[in-house]
């Protein structure tokens, strides 16, 4: 029924920003295409130190990065000139390809100084003959979305297919990413449509076979699994998963099939061939001290989505 279960490790992006970081982990490289999973927030800071808290500009290869707020904004720039302020319920969906860099910047002190910003990334691997594709961004406002609705159970279809809905949010392989908020005593099933399945909670609790699961903690069933699925408390999860592509592997932000694809691109960061954001080229994030060589689906040096 439950194959693993992963503990969210404590990740620190910047000063005062401390992630939960869910995946990459050392039993459980990747969830269908997910790679990489972090939980941020809520996030309160001083004013003072909003400013180092901005992610810089820094590159990807070989995936997508999907952003998806809880609460809060944050400012994204990219190599392609998208600028988009991504607020709670949008989908910001940038597919890194050959290659794109990009900026995510804290603009409002007030909204991190009350605690509001709240947010998860996940990185979604390519397939192999979209690995070099030219690189996009796009955002998906809530209302393009789609919802499913049972007693005591509301979900949003964040990307892919799940409970016979289809997300207008374009991707490159199978896969069902979806938002659930559970009142108490809800019950549910997992979706049917997919290989490798997970629930990450959030917030509250969900039972699954008389056994209790925490915010912090992804559940990963096995293939064909069936449970029963029930809330406790009012909860907050995210389920995610699809078909498995292969292995794959990271180093920093980059992702591939090939380990010499990694090496390359850490040479065309190191050299500027991979471009900055036009409205953001003043600074940027330095290719990381190489400590070790790419590992096959392993976990990286800690990354900046």
């Amino acid at each position: 029924m439950v194959e693993l279960v992963i503990e969210a490790r404590k990740a620190a992006l910047a000063p005062g920003m401390d992630v939960k970081r869910i995946l990459p982990f050392r039993l459980k490289r990747m969830v269908g295409p997910f790679i990489f999973m972090d939980h941020a927030g809520p996030v309160e800071v001083a004013p003072s130190t909003v400013k180092t808290m901005d992610v810089l500009p820094h590159p990807h290869i070989g995936l997508s990065t999907v952003s998806y707020l809880f609460g809060g904004r944050v400012t994204h720039r990219d190599s392609t000139g998208a600028e988009q302020v991504i607020l709670p319920g949008e989908v910001n969906w940038m597919t890194a390809g050959k290659g794109i860099s990009h900026s995510e910047r804290f603009e409002d002190p007030a909204m991190l100084a009350g605690g509001m910003l709240e947010m998860i990334q996940t990185w979604v691997a390519l397939p192999e003959k979209d690995e070099e594709s030219n690189p996009t961004f796009d955002n998906y406002k809530p209302d393009v979305l789609p919802v499913f609705t049972d007693t005591g159970v509301w979900m949003r279809l964040v990307a892919g297919n799940a409970y016979g809905l289809k997300s207008n949010v374009k991707t490159h392989s199978p896969l069902f990413y979806l938002h659930a908020e559970l009142e108490k005593d809800a019950r549910f099933g997992l979706p049917q449509e997919h290989t490798e399945r997970a629930v990450y909670v959030a917030r509250g609790s969900v039972e699954v076979s008389g056994k209790t699961y925490t915010p912090g903690q992804m559940i990963v069933f096995n293939n064909g699994a069936d449970p029963v699925i029930s809330s406790p408390e009012k909860s907050t999860i995210l389920l995610l998963g699809g078909e498995p592509l292969g292995e794959r592997f990271i180093w920093w932000n980059f992702v591939s099939s090939r380990r010499e694809r990694i090496e390359q691109a850490k040479a065309d960061w190191k050299e500027g061939r991979i471009i900055l954001p036009p409205t953001d080229n003043q600074e940027f994030i330095p290719l990381p001290e190489e400590k070790s060589k790419p590992a096959g689906s392993g976990p990286a040096p800690p990354a900046l989505s």
